[in-house]
This record gives structure tokens, sequence and C-alpha cells, in this order.
């Protein structure tokens, strides 16, 4: 998998002049650390489904911002928790008490990062997605500021997106694909009721919603009520291609979602990946090669990061 990503040309940085990951990186040094962190998932999952979705989006908020080094985690009063986007982040119980159950097992051996990158893999591998082999050996970074906190958007058009995403070396097919993600996990009201009932100040929901699902959000997010909604109605526990037949349907809640079946080059790579265009592209192994090329975004290596004993603090 690491070989056929560098292939493609992405940009795989690994700051500090250290080795770059790979798979199998930790060896014998720590032999059961991808057993280790599938099974603390796995619990919280079966507790709590919503834990899948919320490492999954841990994750990528965590590659978005200095790269894939485990500084969404650091706990402070300025830290990246604290950005408004990341409030609403959960799992972080997860990720310590893996955390823990390797530091027991093999001290000071495993980032918080890796754990991470594991992580978001055994969450949609749990809700039914396909497996791929994680490229291991990212160090912990040392910097965490809400202030550098710009992730992409829920109201973004399609050409940001492209920028947002092309800015991190990842493609249009990896945009569409990893949105695909959005096949679990839900969003809150507060980001969506404005397109369900006064969409840019008009009074009247967003023209571009199939008419038939106005109502049905209208129900769950109603103008005084309600919390969240599900981002793939219908399917929102199960790792599948629902969430992109629902973009082709215009019955996402999302207008950054909505907006890629709007966009020519989108829409090819969603009709492609739900096999009404050839050459056809398979959703499960196309995400797992998105989250690869995603995972070696800027990782810390050699001097440049360390091994934290808790993933909250630097001690």
């Amino acid at each position: 998998m690491f070989a056929a990503v560098a292939a493609q040309g992405n940009r795989v940085s690994s700051r500090g002049g250290g080795r770059r990951p790979r798979v199998g990186f930790y060896g014998n040094r720590c032999r059961n650390v991808e057993s280790i962190v599938r099974s603390v998932v796995r619990s919280h999952v079966q507790s709590n489904p919503a834990n899948a979705p919320g490492i999954l989006r841990m994750h990528f908020h965590d590659c978005f911002v200095h790269g894939c080094d485990g500084s969404v985690l650091l706990a402070g009063n300025t830290s990246e928790r604290t950005a408004g986007p990341n409030r609403s982040l959960r799992g972080f119980e997860v990720i310590e008490e893996a955390k823990a159950r390797l530091e027991v097992e093999c001290p000071r051996t495993v980032s918080c990062a890796d754990i991470l990158t594991l992580a978001a893999r055994d969450a949609v591998v749990l809700t039914g997605g396909q497996s791929w082999q994680v490229p291991l050996g990212r160090l912990d970074g040392r910097i965490s500021q809400a202030s550098d906190v710009n992730l992409p958007g829920p109201s973004d058009p399609v050409d940001k997106q492209k920028r947002d995403f092309a800015d991190k070396s990842l493609n249009t097919l990896d945009l569409v694909t990893l949105v695909g993600g959005h096949t679990i996990g839900t969003a809150g009201c507060g980001l969506v009721r404005g397109r369900f009932f006064n969409f840019n100040g008009t009074g009247q929901p967003d023209p571009s919603i199939d008419p038939s699902f106005v109502p049905v959000i209208q129900a769950r997010c109603p103008q005084n009520g309600g919390t969240r909604v599900e981002l793939d109605a219908g399917s929102v526990d199960r790792f599948d291609t629902s969430f992109l037949r629902n973009v082709r349907s215009s019955r996402v809640v999302l207008q950054s979602d909505l907006v890629l079946w709007q966009d020519r080059e989108t829409r090819v790579f969603i009709e492609r990946l739900l096999g009404l265009r050839r050459p056809f592209l398979r959703f499960g192994s196309e995400f797992g090669k998105s989250m690869t090329k995603m995972s070696l975004i800027d990782v810390k290596t050699g001097s440049d990061g360390e091994i934290r004993r808790v993933c909250s603090a630097i001690l």
C-alpha cells in the first residue's frame, strides 16, 4: 500500500530527517500494537456506535493541521481541541485507553499519532468498511494551537474544497472518497437548519435539495429544537456507498456535500464509485488508499517529534 501511494506522486513529507512510516514498523518491539488498538476501539464502538465516526473525524482534523502528529489530542486552554470545529470532537478517551494499554505492553514505543491512525482504520472496519494496511512510525508533534486550525467547512463550495485538499497533496478523487466517510456520523442541527428553513435569507429551503427530503430534516431539526441529524439518512451506522447515493439524489444535509454532485469533475468520480460510469472504482479500496495518503501528510520523524507517555499532554 505504501509503495503504491508513493508511486502516485503524493507528497509524503517526513519532517525531522527520520525514516518514513512503513507497514510493520514496530515489528518485535511492539508485536501486538494493532490488536491492542483494535480491541479498545471495538469495545468503545460496541458500547457507543457514535465513537466510530468520532474517531474518523478526529483523525481528519488531526492530519489537516500540522500533519498527522496527534496534535489534536493535546489538552490545554489554547490547544487545537478548543478551536470551534474541534469542540464537538469525541473519542479522546478511546485513544487514551489504547495508549495506556500500550504503555504497559511496550513503554514509550508507540506514538499517539500512530494510535489515532490505527483507530480510524479500525472504526471504518468495525462499521462494515474494508480494511487496509496502515504505515506506522509517526512521532507526536509538540505544537497545538487553536489559532492554527483552518479546516474545510460545511458550506464550502467545490472549488474551495478542491484547493484545500490540493494544499495537502490530495486530489479530487481523494476529496470525493474521503467525504464518502460521511456515510457514518451526524452533524449538529445548527450547521444545517438554515438550508432547510431560510436558505440565503430567502425564507425558503435550498431549492437544490430533493423537495421530499426537506420535511424529513425539518422534523429532525426544527427551528427551535433538535440537536443532531444523520449525515447519511437511513444508514448512519454502516460504512457503505449509501451516502454517495444520497449525494446523487440531493438528499444530504451539508451544503459542502450536496455541491459535489453539481460539479462535473466530482460528479464523475461519484458515478464511478457507484458503478454508474466506467472505469468503475471500488469505494472500499479507494477509501483505504485515500486514507493512507492523508495519514502521511507532514508526519513527524527523527528530531522533529517525540513519543508521549499520555496523549493529552507533553510530560
